[in-house]
């Protein structure tokens, strides 16, 4: 018998997914399938070899899309830990595109992440992509990261273990993130979650909630954004609260900052309290719900989450 002699195969090269320990991670994916929910909004899977280390926190799990832009590549970006560095030192007509989400589901072990998109007029690059996307395109995800012990971070709604009433309001921008709320509120729960929508069609596949939660759609139908929401939570949170006035709450300017607060997260959280509200939607609008809550109706603000999911006018990173 004769022996031949061979190479030893070559070791493969390491998934640095697999290793990294960063608090999120970015995953090259790709459209798997996408279902027109309603006019308003289109679910879009996405799947990708990396995606079983996609954490999966529930609730309101923010998360990136990143398109390519007009003129760039998403082969631009480098996929690391210091992401966010290498994406702005692309120069700005090949910079890809970011915009910010919620997790709709997450299947890691299907290697697959659901993502709902609000599609209106007139379209930005995400609302386009919604639109015309088709199975095989290829788009960027950053999303928590399995492998950090410590957790990700991105979650907004901290219910406080021994609060039992909860106000939960938004505008479609924030229904896939109070879809998700509504799959992981505790039973002991009682409440109202507020949604103003452009059609009662855009909130129809809403998940049950608790029994003591009422969940109130109010589809616009033509009316002014906010003009339905703002009148809904000063009634809601009559019915929950003991009225009184509180505190003035901090000015932001909505045009020149960001509208966002999350008790606990650099901000000192009420662990004790009985009532827990959490606002997303345009920033002006939320700002003056804030407002209502804190300043007219007593509400500690250590006890509001507010977050403003878009600006009239402005595109995320302007």
């Amino acid at each position: 018998m004769t022996l031949v002699e061979t190479d030893p195969p070559a070791p493969q090269a390491a998934d640095p997914a697999e290793a990294s320990t960063a608090p999120f991670l970015l995953h090259r994916v790709r459209v798997a399938r996408r279902r027109r929910l309603s006019d308003g909004f289109m679910r879009v899977t996405f799947t990708g070899p990396t995606l079983h280390r996609f954490a999966d926190p529930g609730l309101d799990q923010r998360i990136k899309l990143i398109l390519p832009s007009g003129e760039g590549s998403l082969d631009a970006l480098p996929l690391v830990d210091d992401w966010y560095g290498a994406w702005r030192a692309i120069p700005d007509d090949l910079r890809p595109v970011i915009r910010t989400y919620t997790t709709r589901a997450v299947r890691p072990a299907a290697r697959e992440v659901d993502v709902d998109l609000v599609v209106h007029e007139p379209c930005g690059p995400a609302g386009r992509f919604a639109q015309d996307c088709r199975e095989g395109d290829e788009v960027v995800l950053c999303g928590p990261n399995r492998g950090c012990a410590a957790g990700a971070g991105g979650v907004d709604f901290r219910l406080p273990p021994s609060t039992d009433r909860v106000l939960v309001a938004g505008d479609e921008t924030a229904l896939p993130a109070v879809a998700r709320i509504l799959e992981g509120l505790p039973g002991r729960v009682r409440g109202e979650v507020l949604l103003e929508v452009p059609s009662a069609l855009d909130a129809a596949q809403l998940p049950a909630a608790p029994a003591g939660v009422a969940v109130r759609v109010l589809a616009r139908d033509g009316a002014e954004h906010g003009s339905l929401l703002a009148p809904a939570v000063r009634a809601a949170a009559g019915r929950l609260l003991d009225a009184h006035r509180g505190e003035e709450p901090e000015d932001v300017d909505v045009d020149a900052g960001l509208l966002w607060e999350v008790p606990g997260d650099g901000a000192i959280a009420r662990s004790d309290g009985p009532f827990y509200a959490w606002l997303a939607g345009e920033a002006s609008m939320i700002k003056a719900l804030r407002r209502m809550l804190v300043a007219e109706l007593g509400v500690d603000r250590r006890s509001v989450a507010f977050m403003g999911y878009w600006r009239k006018g402005r595109a995320e990173g302007d």
